[in-house]
């Protein structure tokens, strides 16, 4: 039972962003996925090769070709959603995403009609039931097979900073959680979500992929559904960790910061210098610490068990990564991280938004507006 990998070219880059499907005039989520689609679908009956289903009929993914650059994949996005305004509009829908939805009940919710959903949620019953949650995954090509468990490694060093850039699910069913990402702590009640393990080498992750196959957990290796994991057929090392951006700017940002510490850490690899790497219980704490209190998180930073509050990080990391951002041609794309700093992440911006408006329907037409925009408002 072996886990081929197909290697890609390396520091390509390619994007899938969940959206939401909300109902122009009561604001909730509508269950039309479906007829979204199908919408899209071309005179010869073929389906938008950018727009896929997803686990929930509210729900339509936008992904992008593989890219050289943040700009390109993101570009594909763009014209994608472009080509879903005359459908949204005359559904009476609009789009919008976040880590959540602020007020949509989760068992009221319909799943897409596919095999592999209807399998997830007959074994994982109340909690399958529960999962109500958007984001967006950031694929990055790996050339070499043996790159893959190191960089995935030195990656766990820096997944809670990029959970507390994107946080951006505070509510839950009608109830501010006190949580920055709730998303974080819903997911990771799947059996093989949440913290990936950390193995020495593909060797490793293979007997882990063997075992699960032999015990039944898994029927293959897709329904691996960790915050960061390799995807061998693909050829990449996919980054799941971040709730959904709310808008197209924190996009570019947290795919550019992503696309950087891939390559920054690969360029380390190559020069035979030893990657970073935090004992499984640190990279645990700092998921925690960062879905709980998101931008002032204070994080564990290294083996040594040394702590930094985790904008004063992020602000080092994103000027430490500016040529790296160069060679990759998303140096631009990269310092938008500087708008999350300085504006907020989102889930403090649904804070405010809530306080101001007395509502979760003020909260939603935030978000509306905030994907219309393409910016933070």
């Amino acid at each position: 039972m072996s886990l081929p990998f197909t290697p890609s070219e390396r520091s390509t880059i390619g994007l899938e962003w969940e959206l939401q499907l909300i109902d122009a005039d009561s604001l909730d989520l509508r269950q039309c996925a479906e007829a979204v689609i199908a919408a899209m679908t071309g005179p010869d009956g073929a389906r938008h090769p950018h727009i896929h289903h997803e686990l929930m009929l509210n729900t339509v993914e936008v992904v992008s070709s593989p890219s050289r650059t943040v700009g390109g994949a993101v570009a594909d996005l763009e014209r994608t959603i472009a080509e879903l305004a005359p459908v949204m509009a005359r559904l009476r829908l609009e789009l919008a995403t976040a880590g959540t939805h602020p007020f949509a009940n989760p068992l009221y919710q319909r799943v897409t009609n596919k095999d592999r959903y209807a399998r997830l949620v007959d074994r994982t019953r109340y909690w399958g039931q529960q999962m109500l949650l958007f984001g967006v995954h950031v694929h990055v090509g790996i050339e070499d097979r043996a790159k893959v468990i190191p960089l995935l490694n030195a990656l766990m060093t820096r997944h809670a900073h990029l959970q507390a850039l994107s946080a951006s699910s505070p509510f839950w069913s009608n109830r501010d959680t006190g949580y920055a990402s709730n998303r974080a702590m819903m997911f990771q009640q799947l059996p093989t979500a949440g913290v990936p393990h950390q193995f020495d080498n593909w060797q490793g992750l293979e007997a882990y992929h063997r075992d699960m196959l032999t015990t039944g957990v898994i029927d293959d290796f897709s329904e691996v559904r960790w915050d960061i994991r390799p995807s061998p057929l693909l050829g990449t090392i996919e980054v799941r960790v971040c709730d959904a951006p709310t808008n197209i700017t924190e996009l570019r940002a947290l795919a550019a910061l992503t696309h950087c510490l891939v390559e920054h850490f690969s360029r380390l690899y190559d020069a035979g210098e030893p990657l970073p790497r935090l004992p499984q219980w640190f990279v645990a704490e700092n998921k925690w610490r960062s879905a709980r209190y998101g931008m002032d998180a204070i994080l564990i930073t290294d083996a040594a068990a040394h702590e930094e509050l985790v904008t004063d990080t992020v602000a080092r990391m994103v000027e430490e990564l500016v040529p790296v951002a160069e060679d990759l041609g998303c140096a631009g794309e990269l310092r938008l991280v500087h708008v999350i700093l300085e504006k907020g992440a989102s889930y403090q911006r649904q804070h405010r938004a809530h306080q101001e408006g007395g509502s979760m329907e003020a909260v939603v037409r935030q978000l509306v507006t905030e994907m219309k925009l393409g910016r933070p408002s």
